[in-house]
């Protein structure tokens, strides 16, 4: 195959191929996550051709969310058992045929099977816990900068790809918007069944920066059964760091991608801002994400993560009590996306980082995956909540509100976590 002749070419000129492994994840999770993204552009359009209500179309996307976040803590068994190059083929493959087939979708039910059942399983085996994975097992330094990488790959596949999406809808119709991502979930696919590998032993090499020149043997992944991930949630269930950073998260999703990504066109829309610059703002949003959670990434590497977490979570309930009265002004816009860019998925390093070092390499991966998964429970809650807020009230500054408040509860209770002993290594 193709991995082990680019391995050998790399080795020669001092590349590492882990980074290769790195580069495919991030365009997997960027790909998967533009295609979680779409259907924020989608809201308005749908509603007009089908009549559904903002809150029906929420609510499918609440069981997108949910069943995104539930596929995290099985995703390393079906990555043992599978493979690498299997799950994420396989995921990214029906992730395209999911988008691809709501096009000539007539019902609500059908909605809800494609976008909120298919897309939520195969998008849940492309999550943060993919990230986590291999940054644990291709990386020995450099892991809070790759898990920033990659977790900006997050939000910039939900946002970056957003204006082009809106100016098709506007221009071609909503169907056309789908068409260049179900070409790249299919490409990206392709691409990492041709070089995707499980571990470095695979291409004869040790993991980056690991010590010293020997290679490892390649063993076997540990057998594990579905029904292990609810043995280390029932050992964890009264564990003080696990419910924090399990509550925190759940906070992270609430203010993030189920509120502003789901919504944040249509909120705009209530203020007179069409989808193709309120898309852009979005847009401006991925962009300072990016160089915000690779900033986390490393900061994460350095600083007391407890107190980088309280300053994250804070800052981003004052930007969203703030935006009910920027008065979506240019200006104002642009400063909310300057501002709640940069903390948008900041979060997710030192998150993973305390998880990490709280319960060992063994069981962090898992745990995250229940941590993760509470996240996508709060990203599904504010989905069908705000969407409800703006059905009966027909405004989303209540949601704004509530999820601005429960920041600031976010900021507080994560420096009840417990410090480290000491420090992990980079």
């Amino acid at each position: 195959m193709l991995a082990l002749p680019l391995s050998a070419w790399l080795s020669r000129r001092h590349i590492h191929f882990s980074w290769v492994i790195a580069a495919i994840t991030f365009l997997a999770m960027l790909t998967s996550s533009a295609a979680l993204g779409l259907p924020g552009v989608l809201l308005k359009p749908l509603s007009e051709e089908f009549g559904w209500s903002t809150d029906q179309i929420s609510s499918a996307l609440a069981v997108r969310f949910v069943l995104y976040g539930l596929l995290g803590p099985f995703a390393a068994i079906f990555i043992n058992r599978y493979g690498l190059r299997t799950v994420m083929s396989l995921a990214l493959t029906l992730i395209g045929v999911g988008l691809a087939l709501a096009t000539v979708m007539t019902q609500f039910w059908q909605l809800v099977m494609l976008w909120g059942v298919l897309l939520g399983i195969a998008s849940g085996l492309t999550a943060l816990v993919l990230g986590t994975i291999i940054t644990h097992r291709w990386f020995e330094t450099h892991r809070g900068l790759v898990i920033g990488s990659l977790t900006a790959s997050i939000a910039t596949g939900q946002l970056a790809f957003l204006p082009f999406a809106a100016w098709l809808v506007e221009n071609h119709g909503w169907r056309s918007s789908i068409l260049p991502i179900f070409g790249l979930t299919l490409a990206v696919a392709a691409l990492a069944f041709a070089l995707m590998r499980n571990q470095p032993a695979d291409v004869g090499l040790a993991p980056y920066g690991a010590r010293g020149d020997a290679r490892p043997p390649q063993a076997s992944p540990p057998h594990l059964s579905l029904l292990d991930p609810f043995r280390v949630l029932l050992e964890a269930r009264s564990n003080r760091t696990f419910l924090i950073l399990a509550a925190t998260f759940f906070i992270c999703g609430l203010s993030t991608n189920g509120l502003i990504q789901t919504h944040f066109i249509t909120l705009c829309g209530d203020f007179g801002l069409s989808p193709v610059p309120a898309a852009s703002v979005l847009a401006m949003m991925g962009v300072f994400d990016f160089f915000g959670t690779i900033l986390s990434g490393w900061l994460s590497d350095r600083f007391d993560n407890r107190k980088l977490l309280c300053w994250y979570y804070g800052l981003r309930g004052l930007s969203l009590f703030w935006l009910p009265h920027s008065e979506f002004t240019f200006y104002g816009l642009t400063f909310f996306a300057m501002f709640y860019g940069l903390d948008w998925i900041a979060t997710v390093p030192p998150t993973v980082r305390l998880a990490s070092e709280a319960f060992g390499r063994e069981k962090a991966g898992m745990l995250f995956g229940w941590i993760f998964a509470a996240h996508q429970l709060g990203a599904a809650t504010a989905a069908y909540g705000a969407g409800l807020t703006r059905t009966l009230l027909l405004t989303y500054t209540p949601a704004l509100y509530a999820a601005g408040a429960a920041c600031l509860v976010a900021a507080g209770i994560i420096l009840a976590v417990r410090r480290p002993a000491k420090p992990a290594a980079a």
